[in-house]
């Protein structure tokens, strides 16, 4: 099972509505589809799923304002175990080259803020950064 946590649209965001779900409970979704719309005092954002999975339940209901970053929103039922092996295959065949397997451990960190935030990127965007 992995949860959905309200994501931070800007560094000093600590709340925002949820203004609107592209999902619903059994639904599949796949890393990189718009799952939900967030509002700021600023700005609407599309949400984009980071995993895959079907959607299991949403805790929080469309229109809600206040919700606070980090808090669980939705879960999705999926096998957590399945992207891992993926990524470990991956890794043996960068290493043939020193120069890839130096540069993909700096861009692993760039989707994670230092407040331990996540930062959102592209479906285009992570597969450069997997590339690099």
């Amino acid at each position: 099972m992995t949860d959905i946590l309200m994501p931070a649209l800007s560094p000093t965001m600590e709340e925002g509505v949820l203004a609107k779900w592209h999902i619903k409970v059994g639904d599949t979704v796949s890393a990189g589809d718009v799952i939900a719309e967030i509002e700021t005092d600023k700005a609407t954002m599309e949400v984009e799923a980071v995993d895959e999975g079907e959607v299991l339940e949403i805790l929080v209901a469309e229109g809600t304002e206040g919700v606070k970053v980090n808090s669980i929103i939705a879960r999705l039922a999926g096998d957590d175990a399945a992207p891992a092996p993926k990524k470990a295959e991956a890794a043996p065949a960068a290493p043939a080259t020193p120069a890839p397997a130096k540069e993909a451990p700096k861009a692993a960190p760039a989707p994670v803020a230092a407040s331990g935030e996540r930062i959102f990127a592209s479906p285009l965007a992570r597969r450069l950064a997997a590339m690099a």
